[in-house]
């Protein structure tokens, strides 16, 4: 046994100060989450309840199997723009009929369920899961179609759905439309393009141009259930292969659907799990608020991994990035965990070689971030930081296996390449409330521009202006600091979620497990193989 020790003292004013901290974040967090879940708000739940209809999330409640989970992805897409949080569409992994399923549910309280920005893009997403784990696709579909007046932003981009949806189906893997009410102009081709489908009686309307463009188009009056109607669909066009009489009795179809589905999970499955031996709640004070004090992400793994059992790769050798195996939930998993935050040289070679290592072993790899990049100065250029830190972001970049990376702390510049970041294509990559991610910190992007700004001046022979230089590294730092923050990162869909600490365990247990429906291939089994590393 290898099993880590800790050395996390819960009593200090240190450790209370941290969860504090953390805690406030959380506060905001599901603040913010709050109103994603809330949808159109209470006038609009109510309202759609009156008229017999459940809620999206109520949806979803009732298609996955009893007491299975729900890994919710990118809950707070489109925070801090001018649509409402969560972009009016639910997205997430759970179990259906015993098999694992990415579900995607238009949230008709919001604007009907229209498709905003925010909303193709996290459905892109979605899709990308999908597409990745090779996981059955289901989508339950209410939706005006496409938000009119920003139409310029969806129409040219929002193809890739049905796109998306064709090579799902071409690669094997099963597309499902539950539809319990509108689907119209673009959104029929999601019924259209889905291998089943099932549309709700007397509920459901599918068609390319309602009554009012048919109207304007042809001049034909037609009244939209016999121009779009479940029935019609089921009995004259066959664009439906199963009507319900109610929602409870599409999710039961379903379901029906999903089991017939005959789907074998192929992958590996996982060992008999030990839970870590230390209090995950701990978890809570690890991280130091502001980030500027390092932390052991020891700390973190031994109330992640299994039985808190760790086999370090190379302790000694560039020590501000720690690698080594574990397993989560049974998985086995090889981890890169920043330490000291700058990544030298060395931690660079390391992380080359534990990369091939995990695939030559089929493992796949776990990145905790918390650097603020690689190191730079005159001694560091000489003895080749970019060579080295070229040669870790190309073993990153072509490495085979699954990637999954959780931001702890700080993930800034290159060093949020080399750690796999979203421009990376991790299977997932989920955040702490404590993180942060930008080009660089706060203070430091803003002395640059002064320093800049400094040496431009004195190259036209102008004096400076000092007050203005400190104007302007105040409003540079708070906009970059803002603009680096787990919220807004999350509303751009830079992350598929911010999560509890408390939670990493279970979260990267769900994603696992999502990986593993089929076999892990590392570089070099099919052909493939690395770039050229400079040495």
């Amino acid at each position: 046994m290898t099993a880590l020790r800790s050395t996390l003292d819960t009593s200090t004013p240190e450790y209370a100060t941290n969860r504090d901290a953390m805690l406030a974040k959380l506060a905001e967090v599901e603040a913010e989450h709050a109103k994603a879940v809330g949808g159109g708000g209470e006038k609009y739940v109510a309202r759609h309840h009156r008229r017999g209809k459940l809620t999206v999330r109520e949806r979803v409640e009732l298609l996955l199997d009893a007491d299975a989970p729900f890994l919710e992805l990118s809950p707070l897409a489109g925070w801090g723009s001018d649509y409402p949080v969560g972009a009016s569409v639910v997205t997430g992994i759970g179990v259906v009929s015993g098999v694992q399923c990415v579900i995607i549910g238009n949230d008709p309280t919001v604007r009907g369920g229209a498709s905003n920005p925010w909303t193709v893009r996290k459905i892109f997403r979605a899709c990308d899961i999908a597409w990745e784990n090779h996981l059955p696709v289901i989508n339950l579909v209410e939706s005006g179609g496409a938000d009119l007046p920003s139409q310029k932003e969806i129409f040219i981009p929002g193809g890739r759905l049905f796109r998306d949806l064709t090579r799902l189906s071409a690669a094997g893997i099963p597309t499902i439309a539950l539809v319990f009410g509108n689907s119209t102009a673009g959104g029929a081709y999601v019924p259209g393009m889905s291998d089943h489908v099932v549309m709700v009686e007397d509920a459901a309307k599918v068609f390319l141009g309602g009554p009012p463009l048919v109207k304007m188009a042809t001049g034909e009056e037609a009244d939209e259930e016999s121009l779009g109607g479940a029935a019609m669909h089921a009995r004259r066009s066959g664009l439906a292969d199963h009507l319900a009489r109610d929602e409870y009795d599409a999710l039961r179809l379903g379901r029906r659907i999903v089991a017939r589905l005959n789907r074998r999970e192929t992958g590996t499955a996982p060992a008999v799990a030990a839970p870590p031996r230390y209090d995950e709640e701990e978890l809570l004070g690890i991280v130091p608020d502001g980030l500027k004090v390092p932390f052991d992400p020891r700390e973190v793994l031994a109330r992640v991994v299994d039985d808190s059992d760790f086999d370090e790769v190379k302790p000694d050798y560039g020590a501000s990035l720690v690698t080594g195996w574990a397993r989560i939930h049974g998985y086995p998993v090889g981890v890169l965990a920043n330490a000291r935050g700058v990544l030298f040289s060395e931690e660079s070679q390391k992380a080359a070689q534990f990369i091939q290592l995990a695939n030559q072993t089929d493992t796949p790899l776990l990145f905790l971030h918390n650097t603020t990049g690689y190191m730079v100065g005159t001694d560091y250029e000489q003895g080749g930081i970019i060579k080295h830190g070229a040669m870790m972001i190309n073993a990153v970049s072509n490495s085979r296996v699954p990637h999954l990376s959780v931001l702890l702390g700080a993930s800034y510049g290159a060093g949020h390449y080399g750690m796999c970041g979203r421009a990376y294509d991790p299977r997932f990559l989920f955040a702490w409330p404590s993180a942060k991610s930008a080009v660089m910190g706060p203070q430091q992007l803003a002395g640059v521009l002064s320093l800049v700004s400094r040496a431009a001046a004195e190259a036209k022979g102008k004096p400076y202006d000092a007050d203005g230089d400190a104007a302007l590294r105040a409003a540079v730092e708070s906009q970059v600091e803002a603009e680096s923050l787990p919220l807004f990162l999350s509303g751009r869909l830079y992350d598929d979620g911010v999560i509890d600490p408390r939670d990493t365990r279970t979260v990267l247990g769900l994603c696992l497990s999502a990986v593993h429906t089929r076999p892990v291939r590392g570089a070099g089994f099919d052909g493939t193989g690395f770039g050229v590393f400079r040495m």
